[in-house]
């Protein structure tokens, strides 16, 4: 077992590590997901094939590190953002907008996530755990009182993550995602929580 601190990441390291994810975004823009592979974007960025399996293990290891990177940015956006996904908006209205900004988010990152997808791994849809706790806070916070309100925020954290929305998005790599397919999830995820919490 170690003792103290975990060593920090060195500065050359951290920079290897952003301009691979940097190279990596400019080259899904350009040529699509399926185009990506470890050996392309070392050419690309530069480096040695060794500082991109080191980084990332694996061709999944690199859409794993570009999913946690937006979904740091995500959960930066509902922790400390302007509302209404941010604090300070009513409750009801934060669980609105926030269940419509996670469907818009999963299914614009769908190509990365399935790419990302790995045998020996679970779906790497972000942390559920998160969602679960910020749905059931809002829950508390806007008086809704049902004998099973832990149960009732693992339900609907479940319509919003991963497995589900990866299931009805179209397998095309590269497609955006359908407008009305996310408008059509996003109502329904409104009437949802509008009866919820009459």
């Amino acid at each position: 077992m170690p003792f103290g601190k975990p060593r920090a990441e060195r500065a050359d390291a951290v920079r290897n590590r952003e301009h691979l994810l940097s190279t990596a975004r400019e080259m899904i823009a350009e040529q699509g997901v399926a185009k990506v592979t470890m050996d392309g974007l070392a050419e690309r960025a530069c480096l040695g094939k060794g500082t991109v399996f080191r980084r990332f293990g694996t061709r999944a290891g690199i859409f794993r590190a570009l999913l946690d990177a937006d979904e740091r940015h995500f959960q930066e956006q509902v922790l400390g953002g302007p509302p209404p996904l941010g604090p300070g908006a009513d409750p009801v209205e934060r669980l609105v907008v926030y269940g419509r900004a996670r469907i818009a988010f999963l299914m614009d990152h769908h190509a990365i996530a399935r790419a990302a997808l790995d045998r020996d791994r679970p779906i790497p849809f972000g942390d559920a755990s998160l969602s679960q706790l910020h749905i059931r806070t809002l829950l508390a916070q806007a008086g809704v009182r049902i004998p099973s309100l832990n149960g009732v925020a693992i339900q609907l954290t479940a319509a919003l993550e991963g497995p589900l929305l990866l299931y009805l998005r179209r397998p095309e790599a590269g497609t955006p995602p359908e407008p009305e397919v996310v408008e059509f999830l996003g109502d329904g995820w409104q009437a949802l929580i509008e009866r919820l919490t009459r």
